[in-house]
């Protein structure tokens, strides 16, 4: 695997050296295998951008490779051409900013002048990743992070807080001093009463039984293997009183199939919409709970595989004394203590502080951050 690689990087980047003859433009590409469109975070970015200066022109290349190395040769091909594509846009850029890894970025010589950005879709820190996670279940082989040169030639690295800092800086292999503290653009809009009252009107919409319960918002992480994870929702759905309501968010590849009458599991809104109708979140190991904190919404963490779960992948974070509010593996505690147990918010928010820095308008400092770099750029070609 490792000389395919090999060859297949030198050819890249003999095609990639008569690509980069094409002229730079005041130019940001945003690039992302998360999904096939856009995130919040690229979109709020791309409009304080041009906020601030209109003639810069951004381009988003959004494209998921389910499987990665593992998917199907038809998806690989797929993605080969997708590949040529940011190859001309990166060319032809000053900036580019990610969120996710990107084998273009990665593994071909760019000109000295771009700058590239890794603005990680993850607003805190819960799972080890990257390199904290090499040659775990869930992780890379050390053999194939070197290969894929996996997150390297990053100019600067965004984190959400300093307590996060070192462990992004782990997950990269990069120095902390290009870590920069700036939180993800999402940020922003959980501040913003007319985006949350135009939320609700949708989702109140669609679903008029969320006026009506308490509602309970679950997000598990993604399991490969789900027989357990199946008997603990199904116990989990099973212990809900009368006037509340599961929102089941599963993984897209999740196969987990759900039969009460007090649960939505639900296909047309994200995690982050359901957020704003939600009166307590229930999470196991999703960062999910950061964004939930910002909007001081009651956690709860139905931990019922944390032994099995941490020896395929690892935390980075020290579950049982920093994270607040209740948690347990019996899903009765879990729901009793959400229907009858005051919460502590001062507990919440003290996670939240330190694991979220905010002063506002966290769009605009990234972008001002932004073309500040391509100012930089523009005076160096001077």
């Amino acid at each position: 695997m490792q000389a395919i690689i090999k060859l297949g990087t030198a050819a890249l980047n003999v095609l990639y050296f008569f690509i980069k003859l094409l002229p730079v433009k005041n130019k940001v590409v945003m690039i992302s295998r998360q999904s096939n469109t856009p995130s919040i975070d690229f979109i709020l970015l791309k409009k304080a951008l041009q906020q601030q200066d209109a003639s810069v022109d951004v381009v988003f290349l959004c494209h998921t490779l389910d499987g990665g190395l593992k998917s199907s040769y038809k998806d690989k091909i797929k993605y080969a051409f997708h590949m040529l594509k940011q190859m001309k846009e990166i060319a032809s850029s000053k900036v580019v900013v990610l969120d996710t890894y990107c084998i273009v970025i990665s593994l071909l010589k760019h000109r000295r002048s771009l700058k590239i950005i890794q603005m990680w879709h993850s607003i805190g820190t819960m799972k080890k990743f990257g390199y904290t996670a090499l040659d775990t279940a869930e992780g890379t082989s050390t053999k194939i992070a070197t290969a894929m040169r996996m997150h390297e030639q990053y100019s600067y690295v965004f984190a959400s807080s300093p307590a996060y800092q070192a462990d992004l800086a782990k997950g990269f292999h990069c120095p902390e001093d290009i870590v920069r503290i700036y939180p993800l653009p999402r940020v922003d809009i959980l501040t913003d009463a007319s985006y949350k009252q135009e939320m609700r009107k949708k989702l109140y919409q669609k679903y008029p039984i969320l006026k009506e319960k308490q509602v309970i918002l679950y997000v598990p992480t993604f399991r490969k293997k789900e027989t357990m994870m199946q008997t603990y929702v199904d116990k989990l759905c099973d212990a809900l009183y009368d006037d509340q309501i599961l929102v089941v968010k599963r993984h897209p590849l999740s196969k987990l199939t759900i039969h009460n009458p007090h649960v939505l599991v639900d296909t047309s809104f994200t995690s982050f919409d359901m957020l704003f109708v939600a009166d307590a979140v229930i999470s196991d190991y999703s960062c999910i709970i950061y964004e939930a904190a910002l909007l001081n919404i009651p956690l709860y963490f139905y931990n019922f595989d944390m032994q099995n779960y941490t020896g395929k992948r690892g935390l980075a974070i020290d579950y049982e004394n920093e994270l607040p509010g209740v948690i347990s593996k019996d899903p009765k505690v879990i729901i009793d203590s959400i229907e009858k147990e005051p919460y502590d918010m001062d507990e919440l928010q003290r996670f939240c502080k330190k694991y979220v820095v905010y002063d506002g308008n966290t769009s605009l400092h990234i972008a001002d951050f932004i073309l500040n770099l391509m100012k930089e750029g523009n005076d160096a070609h001077e």
